[in-house]
């Protein structure tokens, strides 16, 4: 039943990076509010033709409906309900083997809970018209989703014994990539990416004097608000996108650090050199994102990934742990 457990976790893996990658699609082609009504789009479960010129449902729900939005939107939920019917199936498999020496149950049991929680951070996401601290909260709860499966499907990862300075190291860069990936999806829910548009210069000064601090990162501005296309004004974006390009050095400094470190063992290079190519790759993709005007598929890969630079540092944590 372990191995059933196993294959189940490495398919709610692959499936929760597809859910966080669309999830980016959806948010960066403007269609988080395709379907303004959840857990249902524009009151039905499926996205029809019908509805495009039903005047009635226009006028009940105030949004005119675009049907590549509204499937776009409809796609990532469907994707994700699935990956909270893997996450349950996990947890059933768990506790009915939980006397197996072998099996986890705390971390699936714990995973539900998480899932359901991201159902509930997706309704506000909707009905709190994308305000930027669910936006991001949601983000980070998928991301954590991920990581948990992804820390069930290694089972028992290859042992890596290290120095108290590397297990510190390696605490350090994770709280510093969560930190970033928290900065990076404040950037895009409040559309400050071009807020920069020169590098690796912002508004053509290393430190820019229009930026706005006080305003760029008020967590809570009230219900009734509609955040989409973003409310700041110039001066917060740029203090938000210039303070993600900060969080970036520091979390590459810890990251690089970590990598170099892990590859000075015998068993720990390839997770190091992991580490240190996923970083390339997505310091590359950060500043083409500005350098190109933010086209989709760089913006959208940025995101994906992320995730998988956070694997590669739950990898390095689940094996050091393991010794």
């Amino acid at each position: 039943m372990y191995n059933v457990f196993l294959w189940l976790a490495r398919l709610g893996t692959v499936l929760a990076l597809l859910v966080v990658t669309v999830g980016a699609w959806v948010r960066l082609t403007d269609a988080g509010l395709g379907c303004p009504d959840w857990p249902g789009c524009y009151g039905q479960i499926l996205v029809t033709e019908q509805l495009a010129v039903d005047e009635a449902v226009q006028t009940e729900f105030g949004r005119p409906l675009e049907a590549g939005k509204a499937w776009r939107e409809m796609f990532h939920r469907y994707l994700a309900s699935t990956l909270g019917l893997v996450c349950v199936a996990l947890a059933v498999l768990a506790w009915r083997n939980r006397r197996d020496p072998a099996q986890p149950w705390r971390v699936p049991v714990a995973l539900v809970a998480l899932v359901v929680f991201q159902g509930l951070l997706g309704m506000w996401t909707v009905t709190l018209l994308l305000k930027p601290i669910i936006v991001v909260a949601h983000l980070l709860g998928g991301f954590a989703t991920l990581s948990l499966l992804f820390w069930l499907a290694r089972g028992r990862a290859q042992p890596l014994a290290v120095t108290p300075r590397v297990r510190a190291l390696a605490g350090a860069a994770g709280a510093a990539l969560v930190l970033q990936i928290f900065l990076g999806g404040w950037t895009s829910a409040n559309y400050a990416a071009l807020a920069c548009p020169d590098f690796p210069t912002c508004q053509t000064q290393w430190w820019p004097e229009l930026a706005d601090f006080d305003q760029a990162f008020v967590l809570w501005r009230g219900i009734g608000i509609d955040y989409e296309g973003g409310v700041l004004d110039h001066p917060a974006r740029v203090a938000v996108h210039f303070t993600h390009r900060l969080g970036a050095v520091v979390a590459s400094v810890l990251l690089i650090a970590l990598g170099a470190a892990l590859l000075r063992y015998e068993r720990g290079r390839l997770a190091g050199a992991a580490i240190l190519g996923a970083l390339a790759v997505q310091l590359t993709l950060g500043a083409s994102i500005v350098l190109f005007g933010v086209p989709l598929a760089a913006a959208v890969a940025h995101n994906g990934v992320a995730a998988l630079l956070l694997l590669t540092i739950v990898n390095a944590h689940k094996r050091i742990r393991q010794h």
